[in-house]
């Protein structure tokens, strides 16, 4: 049971709980339960009706996207989506007040159920987050959700809130009229019972209400014209941000564009119709496999470590105050970690601080963080050209230059004034933790942590094992990635880990591409249109050449020759055209960013390579090479390899993955493609690993 009913003095109070759960959740046996449950109190005379949960900062996480994930046919989609817009209409239609009291996540199912309700009182905790994401896994919302939230908040607000998938605070849920009073958790009972009081002397008080604007928000609210114009600016913007590769948000736009003025029956089935059509689609499956994906890295543990605990970190050392550096840093004072940066000279740490603080200036121009707040968290990063304070730190990360020699160096001094149990980690992004961790005065306490840039943006971080990595350096890193917001993985020391190795196999056959008379742009385009965030060599600008050309040779050396460097790669770098940082690279970049002709002019002429092909050749080498890290167990399973991908290059989402993409061509079809590809090339980089070809002898995909 995981609704309860009770009743006192004439008010009514139904508890979600769902057993043996940290969540509740709206599965078709809690609302075949709450369906019948509020049959029998259509014909009570209550006073309210009071909607809570029992479980501590959730209300309702949203409907069972098990159940989701099973739908494959229309009907059954609609017929879902039917029957918890008919739970929520029995809540709406109920003769006397409702309140949903919500005093944690309130979002997809719970959001709507809480639309249903005449009231909603919500609390200053800071866990509330309420709202409509199911655009994320490729539908719209289906439980009346597209209905009643433009009528409650109004049309600019609900399509922000639905087709961003941002949930909000409280505080912003009060402010746009989602909430209508605010408390706090202490005493919320008792501020409960006077609301109650309240609401029960006005019965009849409207459901709907929109939020008094002003000006031009007003105008693009309340006119047929304005409309029009929000929904044309509202689906640009869509379509910038999605490049057309995800149909739910512009889904969300047309059922509610449609339905705004329409009766409630007629809204709902158009609702329910366009939550069926997508939730059947290879798109939406993908992005519920990332969804579980993803719960499942952020809830990652150590196996055959369940009975160790993590040392808390509260102090942490960052040695190196470049980008890098300053962007650890600037995460570590966010998370409410004290952080120590060290560099050679005073002028660095002011440049280490000032990235920092760059970070935090953003999110204050965007209104996502106080000034006050700002000064508070900078106050917690402080600068030293030695050693001092070191002795009380609980991890030291060195984020130095990309040198075995530098690293090393500075592993062996720091490990000598680092206390016995602080941990000492290594932000390389290819080179060996192992070699540094033998300098070191405590092995057992080294591990690799790499951040992916910029730190404060990039969800993944890799945390690198050796040999000599004790378990409860990696339980302890483990957890303290967690603190700081990060989704991580974990590798086992090779070169190149798992991202970058798979991503410059990539870069570099885009350099091979090139090689064979093709274009900047038209690679670069042929890969956004399969949905990179950003094309290869717009990509190395970004990254800079000569750390991508470095990391080439540290793979080639470790790897073989499938990694040496493309020609052109080889020639650009002499010249000195290192990307975005010294304003010349593949692309010149100024006020508009144009293609450089000094590296046009390297390329030989020709018609170039198809964008068929150019997009096999450069999925296949990344294919072949994630195939290769499964067989040498760098990482323990095929989602580690796309959740690494997808958090850390962007691989689009909407493809489930590189593997699930891999898996969605099917394997005969892939090897058949590599051979040939390999018989023109004879160079052993398109040559299935055994890996792949064990997939296909035993008839299995990566996924089974």
């Amino acid at each position: 049971m995981s609704v309860f009913y009770k009743e006192e003095n004439n008010i009514g109070t139904i508890t979600f709980d769902q057993p043996d759960s940290k969540v509740n959740v709206l599965n078709s046996a809690t609302l075949l339960t709450l369906d019948k449950m509020l049959d029998d109190l259509k014909n009570k005379s209550l006073k309210v009706l009071i909607i809570q949960s029992a479980k501590k900062d959730i209300f309702i996480a949203g409907a069972d996207i098990k159940e989701i994930e099973n739908i494959t046919e229309h009907a059954d989609g609609k017929s879902k989506a039917q029957a918890g817009q008919r739970v929520m209409d029995k809540i709406e239609d109920l003769p006397y007040p409702t309140v949903a009291v919500i005093d944690g996540v309130a979002l997809g199912g719970g959001c709507e159920l809480a639309l249903a309700c005449r009231y909603r009182v919500m609390t200053f905790n800071d866990r509330i987050r309420i709202g409509l994401p199911e655009v994320n896994l490729g539908f719209v919302p289906g439980f009346g959700g597209t209905y009643r939230l433009p009528r409650l908040v109004g049309l600019q607000q609900a399509l922000k809130m639905i087709v961003s998938a941002s949930p909000i605070n409280s505080s912003a849920a009060f402010k746009c009229g989602l909430a209508d009073r605010l408390y706090p958790t202490v005493g919320l009972s008792e501020r409960v019972a006077e609301f109650v009081e309240e609401i029960a002397s006005q019965p009849n008080k409207r459901i709907f209400k929109l939020v008094a604007l002003k000006g031009l928000p007003a105008f693009l609210e309340k006119n047929p014209l304005g409309q029009m114009v929000v929904y044309k600016e509202t689906i640009k913007s869509i379509q910038k941000a999605t490049k057309g590769f995800y149909p739910a948000p512009l889904k969300a736009v047309e059922v509610i564009r449609k339905t705004l003025y329409l009766p409630r029956e007629h809204a709902l089935d158009i609702e329910s119709s366009a939550f069926a059509d997508l939730a059947i689609t290879s798109i939406s499956k993908n992005l519920v496999s990332l969804f579980y994906l993803t719960e499942k890295y952020k809830k990652l543990t150590v196996p055959g470590a369940e009975n160790v605990k993590p040392m808390p970190i509260a102090k942490g050392a960052v040695i190196g105050a470049g980008i890098m550096g300053g962007g650890i840093a600037q995460l570590f004072s966010d998370r409410g970690v004290w952080a120590r940066l060290k560099d050679i000279n005073q002028d660095a740490i002011a440049k280490g601080l000032k990235a920092a603080y760059d970070v935090y200036a953003q999110a204050m121009k965007r209104k996502k963080a106080k000034p006050y707040d700002v000064a508070a968290k900078m106050a917690m990063i402080s600068g030293t050209v030695d050693y001092s304070g070191f002795a009380s730190v609980d991890i030291a990360i060195e984020a130095v230059v990309e040198n075995m020699d530098v690293k090393k160096k500075v592993f062996a001094e720091v490990s000598n004034v680092l206390s016995d149990k602080a941990i000492l980690a290594s932000n390389t992004s290819s080179l060996s933790v192992t070699e540094m961790a033998r300098v070191s005065k405590d092995p057992s306490r080294v591990i690799g942590f790499h951040f992916f840039n910029p730190v404060h943006r990039m969800p993944l971080i890799e945390i690198i094992t050796t040999e000599y990595t004790s378990q409860q350096t990696l339980v302890t890193t483990l957890d303290f990635a967690k603190k700081l917001g990060k989704t991580p993985v974990i590798v086992k020391d090779a070169p190149g880990f798992l991202v970058n190795r798979i991503l410059l196999g990539y870069i570099n056959e885009a350099g091979r591409l090139l090689d064979e008379g093709g274009s900047i742009t038209s690679i670069d385009r042929f890969a956004t249109n399969f949905g990179m965030p950003m094309g290869p060599f717009t990509l190395s600008d970004e990254v800079g050449l000569d750390v991508g050309v470095k990391v080439l040779h540290i793979l080639e050396t470790g790897l073989g020759p499938r990694f040496k460097p493309s020609r052109i790669f080889d020639e650009v770098l002499p010249k000195k055209l290192l990307g975005k940082k010294s304003g010349k690279g593949f692309y010149i970049h100024g006020k508009e960013r144009v293609v450089n002709p000094e590296v046009q002019a390297l390329v030989k002429t020709g018609a170039g390579v198809s964008e068929e092909e150019s997009i096999e050749r450069m999925m296949f080498v990344m294919i072949n090479e994630a195939a290769m890290i499964l067989q040498e167990k760098v990482v323990d399973g095929p989602d580690a390899v796309d959740i690494g991908m997808i958090m850390g290059t962007g691989f689009p989402p909407f493809r489930g993955g590189l593997l699930r993409y891999a898996d969605s061509m099917g394997i005969d079809k892939l090897v058949e493609a590599m051979e040939k590809l390999e018989a023109r090339f004879k160079d052993g980089r398109f040559k299935p690993c055994a890996y792949i070809l064990d997939l296909k002898n035993q008839g299995r995909k990566f996924y089974n």
